[in-house]
């Protein structure tokens, strides 16, 4: 999914379809780095104006992957009524749920809320699927290329690296975790190497308004290294335990990334608990950097993003919010 950013980086403007006639509209949007207090304050600005939210989480899209994902679904609760959430718990685990499907699910669900006269409020941390829904780029269904996955068949992963890198400039390391997700990786850059993205002419025109939260370094790092204990403590170990029993391949679990890929190598004997744990607070901290790379480069693909400090008080968030709505 990484490198889809890339094939499409070139387009420099937001977002908005020209077709005559179509209807424009304007959808908030919250984003951030991971634990920075993202769906509370959706959910309270959902409470506040009416709105339902839409999740652009690239890994609550899965059932019963629920601890390791951060779902926080008792958040949706904690108003009265209870804020309506969708695109979560939409596809079974071990499913590669994919972007083309996101931006499918995503217009359906927006469109489906402004049917019922309610607010769609975007919250998520995952760059590529907010792009995807913000701006309208037609994500085309990449289909298995058979010659070329029996051309990649036993080569090995750092072989499979060297070719990928033949395509793009290869940033992220999720992109070859497994040789299973560098195969994948190098299908789709070869496939939109010949199909390149193009705007969806029947594409509403969505004007974001976004609010980003932020934190500083050591605070994120301190919220990140206290959430991974917490998420331990909760049953995240169990949690990917009864993924397995229930059938799914160490593989399938690995290529989800983060908490899944080194709890599976613990609970595979791969790792020990020390070295597990140190590993994969290590690889979230990475995560969330790249996360805020992610969106310093949305502003530099033009769009406007009003950063909000993520350690001000929940209600002060929220004045700040409807204040600069009002005066927008």
């Amino acid at each position: 999914m990484v490198l889809l950013r890339r094939l499409v980086r070139k387009k420099q403007k937001i977002h908005t379809c020209n077709c005559t006639g179509m209807a424009e509209y304007h959808l908030l949007t919250v984003l951030g780095p991971t634990a920075c207090g993202k769906t509370r304050l959706a959910v309270q600005l959902a409470h506040q104006l009416g709105g339902e939210i839409i999740s652009a989480d690239s890994r609550q899209v899965y059932r019963n992957m629920n601890i390791g994902t951060g779902k926080d679904l008792d958040e949706y609760q904690r108003v009265d009524p209870p804020v309506s959430y969708h695109l979560i718990d939409v596809a079974d685990a071990g499913y590669q749920y994919n972007v083309f499907e996101y931006q499918r699910d995503f217009l359906n669900a927006f469109q489906h809320i402004m049917e019922r006269k309610k607010k769609p409020i975007l919250c998520g941390g995952s760059g590529l699927y907010l792009e995807a829904a913000l701006k309208g780029y037609r994500m085309d269904e990449v289909p298995a290329n058979e010659a070329l996955r029996t051309q990649l068949s036993g080569k090995s992963l750092d072989e499979l690296k060297q070719i990928l890198e033949q395509y793009i400039t290869l940033h992220n390391k999720t992109d070859v975790d497994t040789v299973k997700r560098a195969v994948r990786a190098i299908e789709i850059a070869d496939f939109y190497r010949h199909h390149p993205p193009k705007e969806k002419a029947d594409y509403p025109a969505i004007h974001p308004f976004i609010i980003g939260l932020f934190l500083n370094r050591d605070e994120r790092r301190a919220r990140i290294t206290k959430r991974l204990y917490d998420r331990l403590d909760n049953g995240l170990i169990d949690e990917v335990q009864q993924l397995l029993q229930s059938g799914l391949a160490p593989d399938a679990l690995i290529y989800y990334g983060l908490e899944y890929k080194f709890v599976t190598l613990y609970l595979t004997g791969q790792l020990t608990y020390d070295a597990m744990v140190r590993q994969l607070e290590q690889a979230i901290h990475q995560f969330a950097k790249r996360q805020m790379t992610w969106f310093r480069g949305m502003e530099r693909r033009g769009f406007s993003i009003h950063w909000l400090d993520a350690q001000l008080p929940l209600q002060r968030q929220c004045d700040t919010v409807m204040q600069w709505l009002r005066s927008s």
